[in-house]
């Protein structure tokens, strides 16, 4: 126990480091980038020119940067937005406005990939070298293949536009459990979740086929267990410690790819606010996003790790000995 501690503090402290450097990393080149002054003389222009001179744009580098350190420290201030339309708007809030309908569907995705991807991969393994084997893996080629975003142009044109079953733009409001709200996220709930599915699947049935050819699960069988006993209690179990760092991982490759999706289904989430913060060039905006999905790779890169050890508890995090 003492060694699985000391093993997250390490941890811990590494993910703070690689924090810093990429935060450092980040503010350098933006602020190298070219001044994006405000032109005319409105309540906008004032406005700007405040809030740079508060920030001390019109320092050195290492000054700006001490500054920045110091609000973001000390107020958690991560200055404010500078587009027309969200100007003096502080980032935090804008972030928090935007994150509920990023969180909404990626929630939604992994809700509907995982049991699907679990499910297939574990019938298309019962049915190894048959037909039902050879029609999911041809499945599963054509699903990883693709990029989520042809899926997404793919199935707005024909069920969206074409047909006519669901909207091809997510409806606006807060309330994501509403039926017009989940009938409008059916699209990029679909994009998102092809490449999931046809993962798990891949994983799954890899995994499981190994499993049922191993010798404890002969042995299993000889004992006097049926096949479907010795699948649920031995294979079942040993496969998932592969398995479940990968879901955890593929929930943050759906949150990264959502980038383009949100874009495309006109979501108003962090995926699409990350894009717009380029394109208007809200140096604040973009730094404070950036870091958002920094710190989530880096905090589901270490509940990867500790997910072994939960799965499996002969896995030992941290160097300990197992003296059972």
């Amino acid at each position: 126990m003492k060694s699985m501690a000391t093993y997250i503090l390490k941890r811990i402290v590494l993910m703070l480091c690689v924090c810093f450097i990429i935060m450092t990393i980040c503010f350098v080149m933006i602020r190298m980038l070219p001044d994006q002054l405000p032109r005319g003389s409105g309540d906008y222009a004032a406005a700007v020119l405040a809030m740079r001179k508060a920030w001390g744009y019109d320092e050195p580098i290492l000054t700006q940067y001490i500054i920045f350190l110091k609000k973001v420290f000390t107020e958690w201030d991560w200055g404010v937005c500078t587009k027309v339309g969200t100007y003096l708007t502080p980032v935090t809030s804008h972030i928090a406005q935007k994150l509920p309908a990023t969180i909404a569907v990626n929630a939604w995705s992994m809700v509907v990939s995982i049991p699907l991807g679990l499910l297939f991969g574990i019938y298309a393994a019962l049915k190894k070298n048959k037909w039902q084997d050879h029609v999911i893996s041809v499945v599963i080629m054509l699903f990883i293949s693709v990029p989520a975003y042809i899926y997404a142009f793919v199935v707005q044109y024909f069920l969206g536009f074409k047909l006519g079953w669901f909207p091809i733009v997510v409806a606006s409001g807060t309330n994501y459990f509403s039926p017009e709200m989940l009938k409008s996220m059916v699209l990029p709930v679909m994009s998102m979740s092809f490449g999931t599915i046809a993962s798990l699947m891949r994983a799954v049935r890899a995994e499981l086929t190994e499993t049922l050819t191993s010798d404890y699960m002969l042995l299993a069988r000889t004992k006097g267990l049926t096949r479907r006993q010795a699948t649920l209690r031995h294979a079942l179990r040993n496969s998932m410690v592969p398995i479940m760092p990968m879901i955890i991982s593929q929930f943050v490759m759906v949150l990264s790819g959502s980038l383009i999706i949100e874009k495309i289904f006109g979501i108003p989430g962090i995926g699409s606010t990350y894009v717009s913060s380029i394109l208007e060039r809200d140096y604040s905006l973009f730094l404070a996003v950036s870091m958002f999905y920094t710190v989530i790779s880096l905090a589901a890169t270490l509940v990867i790790d500790l997910s072994y050890g939960l799965v499996d508890p002969r896995i030992r995090i941290g160097g300990g000995k197992n003296n059972e």
